[in-house]
């Protein structure tokens, strides 16, 4: 079942939005843990799929759909920004923040 072309308009709304907003991130002191950022990341997404929920159109079906495939294209955006964010974390790892043994 193809999404309707307005769903798809959505998502493609959606996606860029959310691309936006990764890309006005500014990675600085205090840096929190990796995984408090991917946390983050999907309040984020499922902030964006309670939005986006209230504007798909068709059948429920069509609705749950366009909505799984919105999360998926987030997802796809998330992963890149979440290993810059990774990235980053090991570029500014300091010695002396390294557990003793």
């Amino acid at each position: 079942m193809a999404l309707l072309q307005d769903n798809k308009d959505i998502i493609s709304i959606g996606k860029k939005e959310f691309n936006v907003l990764l890309n006005q991130q500014v990675f600085q002191d205090p840096l929190i843990t990796e995984e408090d950022m991917a946390k983050v990341v999907d309040d984020w997404m499922n902030i964006y799929i309670n939005y986006y929920s209230q504007q798909v159109t068709g059948e429920q079906q069509e609705q749950d759909k366009a909505l799984q495939e919105l999360r998926q294209e987030l997802n796809t955006l998330a992963s890149p920004f979440l290993a810059k964010y990774r990235a980053f974390l090991k570029s500014h790892e300091h010695p002396n923040h390294a557990t003793s043994s």
